[in-house]
């Protein structure tokens, strides 16, 4: 569960500082937005006060003169239609700055999540950086296009509502000025308390999330194990702890909002009717005036009462920032590479000199690892769980970095290769191939417009997959939906055959990838792969030791070290822990043949 964290004065002005600076590309248009927002604010002031003219000059006095009158009249109707066209016009210029700041937000966002290194996914749940990327942006948005929009208009107004008081009435003017330290001390009130709650409330919301993806990836376990119940608790205690916090926000906005700031205003028309009344003993009272001042408080409250509102998004947007500049922050990254550009795998010979390697920094998972892999050679990787077999696959892809010992490619350091290079001279097939949404040409290429049909046909004819993709509806514009879950785990494995040959790599890494695979399937394969492996390097691990018996070098690993190596005929007659292991799978084989029998 991700821990609340309360966010301080001092970090949300940074936060809101970094916001805007999103705004810079877009100068030009917020110029010409404030130009019309100025506009708008001056129409709105100078409503009141033509018709302050018309009642003091005209109305009162009885001087009802047609054509003074009627000039009033179309300046007043004329500035009306004005401001709602240059309204429309400048909404639309805020919300498109909005709009295009959200768009590159999240673009930066999710291009640095893609930037991450596996280390920090493997703390991180997968729901959490989706609700980090959607909802939290989603309620940035909402500050760009409705909060930033209400407070600069409100400020633009409240100034030209007090500069148009004080040109009517210097002293209540000054009266009026009263109220703006109650209303300041209500929004900072209100900015301490909701932050903290807003805090939590999304990270509920991002719990809940987390919570959901878990479940929707493994409902197949959750169903078969009868989890269903465990998991409906534990989702709604989590849902229960949302609303708690969903609770406390609506008390803080139902208290401080509206209700606070319609007392403020009560208590403003109170002092300018007492200020009217009073001065009515020494002089008659100016009925435009008042009108003018009362209709000037009418406007001066409705901005506040907009900006107390948004105050709860602004918070809400606030908070959620601070969460998506956290993952943009991030320093868990990728490993880097000491770049060399004219660096390029040629033989594809992989050496392992010393390594070793901790995931925590803490308990070693490997120790001292050295090995040499050949071009056109086989290295098996064999163990029970937990040896460290995927560990040495990990460093050798650079998924992971390493500080102890060196790995080398061509006798070159593997970090002295461009990411590029690496990832196009290995090619990966892992043992839960990952299929994507598309169709079956579209996973095999890649979205490498350079490979033509006729090579996706030729990958796939290579490693038998060709035999199944021919036989459905559409062949290879067969659209294939999300993992392929429509396909057995084997036809998934043979896509990811394909989807690598098609690719071309000069060093191949196999993990546990037949193990997936149906006896039928598997001698296909194993042939596929024999040919595969001609003028390359390949890494193989291997459960099955039926697979890899004829592989060049096979490393018995355990606990992290390599405790036998040779080939299969070498490890069988050192009677070691290999010897256990090929007995152990041969003594399950044939009483399983029994059985079947």
């Amino acid at each position: 569960m991700e821990k609340t964290t309360v966010i301080k004065g001092k970090e949300q002005r940074q936060v809101l500082f970094r916001l805007l600076s999103y705004t810079k590309p877009h100068l030009k248009t917020i110029i010409l937005a404030f130009v019309l927002l100025l506009v708008t604010t001056v129409g709105d002031i100078l409503g009141p006060i033509l018709i302050k003219i018309f009642i003091d000059d005209y109305l009162s006095p009885r001087n009802l003169v047609f054509e003074p009158i009627f000039a009033l009249g179309a300046a007043f109707i004329g500035i009306q239609i004005l401001n709602v066209l240059v309204s429309y016009f400048q909404l639309l210029k805020f919300q498109e700055i909005a709009l295009k700041i959200i768009q590159q937000l999240r673009v930066d966002v999710f291009s640095k999540v893609q930037a991450l290194g596996l280390k920090y996914f493997d703390k991180t749940p997968a729901g959490s950086i989706v609700s980090r990327v959607t909802n939290d942006t989603e309620a940035i948005k909402d500050m760009f296009v409705s909060v930033l929009v209400t407070f600069i208009q409100g400020a633009f107004l409240i100034i030209g509502i007090f500069i148009a008081m004080f040109i009517l009435n210097v002293k209540l003017a000054l009266f009026c000025l009263v109220i703006l330290p109650l209303l300041l001390l209500i929004m900072r009130a209100y900015r301490k308390y909701s932050s903290i709650f807003y805090q939590d409330l999304r990270e509920r919301l991002s719990q809940l999330n987390a919570k959901l993806s878990e479940s929707l990836q493994g409902m197949a376990i959750i169903q078969v194990f009868r989890q269903e119940k465990r998991l409906r608790k534990e989702f709604a205690d989590i849902n229960d702890q949302h609303y708690q916090a969903g609770m406390r926000n609506i008390k803080i906005d139902g208290l401080l909002l509206r209700p606070a700031i319609d007392l403020v205003y009560v208590f403003a028309i109170i002092l300018i009717l007492s200020f009217f009344g009073i001065t009515s003993f020494n002089s008659p009272i100016e009925i435009g005036v008042l009108y003018a001042f009362i209709s000037y408080l009418d406007r001066f409250f409705e901005p506040v009462n907009n900006m107390m509102q948004r105050l709860s998004m602004y918070q809400q947007a606030i908070v959620a920032a601070s969460r998506v500049f956290k993952v943009m922050d991030e320093t868990e990254l990728a490993p880097a590479q000491e770049l060399n550009e004219n660096r390029s795998i040629s033989a594809g010979e992989i050496e392992f000199r010393n390594v070793s390697f901790s995931y925590d920094h803490k308990r070693d998972v490997l120790k001292n690892i050295s090995f040499t892999a050949k071009p056109g050679e086989t290295v098996a990787l064999v163990g029970h769980t937990g040896s460290g077999k995927s560990s040495i696959i990990n460093l050798m892809m650079r998924f992971y970095e390493f500080e102890r010992g060196e790995i080398l490619i061509d006798g070159q350091s593997i970090k002295s290769y461009a990411k590029d290079e690496l990832r196009i001279k290995m090619g990966l097939v892992l043992q839960d191939p990952f299929i994507f949404f598309g169709t079956i040409k579209d996973n095999i290429r890649l979205h490498n417009q350079n490979m033509t049909d006729k090579e996706i046909e030729a990958a796939a004819q290579f490693v038998q997959s060709h035999l199944f993709i021919e036989k459905l509806v559409d062949g290879y514009d067969h659209q294939v939906v999300e993992r392929g879950s429509t396909f057995s785990s084997g036809q998934r494995q043979l896509l990811a055959f394909a989807r690598t040959i098609a690719a071309n790599p000069k060093i191949l890494v196999l993990d546990e990838a037949t193990a997936n695979i149906d006896t039928e399937t598997e001698e296909a394969i194993q042939l596929a792969l024999a040919k595969m492996r001609k003028g390359r390097t390949t890494i193989a691990i291997a459960h099955r030791l039926s697979t890899i018996q004829d592989a060049e070098l096979i490393l018995v690993l355990h606990q992290g070290e390599i405790v036998e190596r040779g080939n299969h005929q070498e490890l069988l007659a050192k009677r070691g822990l290999y010897h256990k292991m090929y007995l152990l799978q041969n003594g399950l084989e044939d009483r399983v043949e029994d059985v079947v029998g």
